[in-house]
């Protein structure tokens, strides 16, 4: 009987591969078959890719696919000389690409045997003694996938040539041909990682792991008229009774039988007449969906707003509306673009935060730890003494108090127990007292609290536990180097890495049993060389696997209004804002800062244009400390803000200008009666009266004025840089007198 696929045979040998001897037709392992029937011959495109002594001399449209009729017959009668190592049959056109190694094979036979050809550079093959492999880069305590995630089908965990594994998220596993037909199906621009939806990485190590990628749109995108029926519009009445004595199906270009779908579903029509519309209408809903719009042929409202969930369940807290993500702005790419995304879930409806003295962390723990908590909420700050009086008095102003409250409860967070390091550089530290009032949790959403709210940068995250939150760098190990210095637990596995003899090493061990039986690595070393694998266990389980309870519950309070989420989607936008200091204010950032509005009357305009060079110059001067005022001043004046918030500044701040008042025109003399001459002397002291209240106006029209809660600065108009150096420091240097002095 006769096999279905097999070795090239007298009967039908134009139809086998002249390379391989196959029959088989399968685009997805073997590549195209193109048959030449003039030239009674046949050839796969992975062969001819794959074979050591032919090359594409031509055009794409020459021979097959550029590889030149005589080249191939050339590579025929080279490899019929040539003896497969797996079949003991000749025609063997493949090698592989190690000088030393002496195999060759079938393209065909290559696959059945473990033999990796790579369709990239100069396409090498490997026989399985040199082939590339790939390794277990995964969390021992995770469980290795038993499915593959294309198929769905059960899978032997474990490496080789038949199971891959996307190299970003090691969580997706795959038989090879399940990824070599998907990879055939997706095409270049749509093949990637199923689970992860990584692209470049996942194509560059499938490519590196033999897996062809074809250079196209993918298959579902190259069919004829495949997404025709998206471009069809619905065009019948489905009125009760139709009025058109043209029948159902008919849709003038306007007027009263012009069909109007449902604006909300799209699947409903009617004529307007047919449905008693105005000739003008152009919006209607059909009876379905009527109810949901409320009759209203609009689309349908966002979800209305629902109450917090408490704090002490299980469940995290997101943000307290629809879990749907805002739209991204388009471009988006600074974390102030991104956080501003998530401020639309704030309300104008306030919170009342009283701060105790300098303990702002405590209200802020208080406020996080009530029953109607609602991160939504504007915060209202207030700040008492021990004596409940108004302290201090320049912060009675709401925008200027919420900003000190954001700007000392940063602070304050960085100093307290659930952290340790050094400063700037803070890891969490693990405290049992904080894990029993949960206050993980709290300063986490108080972070998440403050940075959506106009608070000002984090700055002080470790790479390290920022790595643990956000997975950023994603995949790199974390070393020696990334523990918090000077603590008990790093003093030990600091000896154990510089430990020069194996000696030294058992010594440092026995001195240190306890601490490696509760990391479980209290194991026989027998060599020196054992020490990496062994740091490396202490160090993952210090900085992870003891703090999984203390990191998951600073993630849930991150959630709170989405900003968790937020990063994780762009962790390297937001390191900065994590794991850097604030960048020290300079002339250029706070100019850019502003926007200048100048008046529209020329004769205004052209006392305002000095003053705006007055102004850049009067930065400059400050970034160099030719003035008695810091920029930092000066944006507090202007803003209320003392350093930039991580999500800007809303409104953004804008500048308009303060003309002095102009003096009257003196009255015209006229011959007065006794009466008059009386009434004039009343009106003379009321006229002196207002000439001291309006000459005190207009000198304080030449000091600038600040409206904090509009982001509003009135630069005073004067004719020269000093009147208006002068103005500026008195005001600013009055203004600042005025601030809390930090505890």
């Amino acid at each position: 009987m006769k096999k279905r696929t097999g070795r090239r045979s007298k009967s039908g040998s134009e139809d086998c591969c002249a390379l391989c001897g196959l029959r088989d037709d399968d685009p997805a392992m073997f590549g195209e078959k193109v048959t030449l029937k003039e030239h009674k011959l046949s050839v796969h495109y992975f062969c001819l890719l794959t074979s050591c002594g032919v090359y594409q001399r031509g055009e794409e449209t020459e021979g097959v696919f550029g590889f030149l009729i005589e080249d191939i017959k050339q590579e025929i009668r080279r490899s019929s000389r040539l003896t497969c190592c797996c079949c003991k049959k000749k025609g063997a056109c493949v090698g592989c690409v190690v000088r030393s190694c002496r195999k060759k094979f079938h393209f065909s036979c290559g696959r059945k045997h473990q033999f990796i050809s790579q369709f990239m550079g100069l396409f090498p093959s490997f026989c399985p003694d040199h082939s590339p492999s790939q390794s277990l880069c995964v969390d021992p305590d995770l469980s290795l996938p038993q499915s593959c995630s294309i198929c769905l089908d059960s899978i032997e965990p474990v490496l080789g040539f038949s199971v891959l594994k996307c190299p970003s998220c090691h969580t997706s596993w795959f038989h090879r041909d399940c990824v070599q037909r998907q990879a055939h199906s997706a095409g270049l621009f749509f093949f990637r990682c199923t689970l992860c939806n990584n692209k470049e990485d996942f194509q560059e190590e499938m490519l590196r792991m033999g897996v062809f990628i074809p250079e196209r749109d993918a298959s579902w995108e190259l069919e004829a008229g495949a997404f025709s029926e998206l471009l069809e519009v619905y065009r019948r009445c489905d009125a009760l009774t139709c009025l058109c004595v043209d029948g159902r199906s008919h849709s003038a270009e306007s007027g009263w039988f012009q069909v109007i779908r449902c604006r909300l579903c799209g699947s409903r029509g009617t004529h307007r007449k047919c449905s008693g519309l105005r000739l003008g209408t152009r919006h209607w809903s059909c009876s379905d969906c009527t109810p949901t719009s409320d009759g209203i042929a609009s689309l349908v409202s966002s979800p209305q707003r629902r109450s917090l969930p408490s704090k002490r369940r299980s469940s995290p807290i997101h943000s307290s509306i629809s879990c749907k993500r805002p739209s991204l702005p388009v471009g988006c790419g600074s974390p102030e673009d991104l956080l501003q995304v998530l401020a639309p879930q704030l309300s104008p409806v306030t919170v009342q935060v009283e701060v105790d003295g300098d303990q702002v962390l405590s209200a802020g723990v208080e406020l996080v730890r009530r029953a109607d908590f609602d991160p939504t909420h504007t915060l209202s700050i207030s700040f008492k003494d021990g004596e409940q009086t108004a302290f201090p008095s320049s912060l009675r102003e709401n925008n200027t108090a919420r900003h000190y409250f954001l700007k000392v409860l940063m602070q304050q967070i960085q100093d307290c127990g659930v952290f340790e390091g050094p400063e700037g550089s803070k890891n969490l530290a693990l405290d049992s007292q904080a894990l029993r009032d949960d206050l993980y949790f709290d300063v986490g959403c108080l972070l998440a609290l403050a940075l959506a709210h106009g608070g000002p940068p984090v700055g002080f995250f470790s790479p390290a536990l920022y790595q643990c939150l956000f997975n950023h760098p994603p995949n790199l190990p974390l070393t020696l180097s990334h523990m918090t210095p000077d603590t008990h637990f790093t003093r030990q596995v600091s000896r154990m890495a510089e430990a020069e003899s194996l000696d030294e090493l058992r010594e440092v061990m026995a001195e240190s049993w306890e601490y490696l039986e509760l990391a479980g690595c209290n194991r026989p070393i027998s060599r020196l060389e054992e020490r990496e694998a062994l740091v490396e266990d202490l160090v993952n389980f210090t900085m992870i696997s003891r703090m999984q309870v203390p990191l998951q519950r600073f993630r849930e309070g991150l959630q709170t209004l989405g900003v968790f989420d937020q990063v994780q989607l762009f962790p390297s936008v937001f390191l900065g804002v994590f794991c850097e200091a604030t960048v020290q204010l300079t002339a250029q950032t706070l100019g850019q800062l502003f926007t200048v509005t100048f008046s529209t009357q020329e004769e205004k305009l052209n006392m305002e244009t000095p003053v705006s060079s007055f102004w850049s110059r009067f930065l400059l001067e400050c970034e160099v400390g030719r003035t008695s005022i810091s920029l930092q001043d000066l944006l507090h004046f202007a803003t209320g803000s003392e350093e930039l918030p991580a999500a800007g500044l809303l409104p953004p701040p804008s500048i308009s200008f303060l003309h002095p008042v102009s003096a009257s025109s003196p009255p015209t003399e006229t011959k007065e009666t006794p009466t008059q001459r009386r009434r004039k002397q009343q009106q003379k002291k009321k006229k002196k009266t207002l000439r001291v209240e309006k000459e005190a106006w207009r000198d304080g029209g030449f000091f600038p004025q600040s409206k904090p809660s509009s982001r509003l600065l009135l630069l005073p108009v004067v004719s020269s840089y000093q009147t208006f150096k002068s103005a500026m420091e008195q005001a600013v240097s009055h203004h600042v007198h005025l601030l809390p002095t930090e505890s």
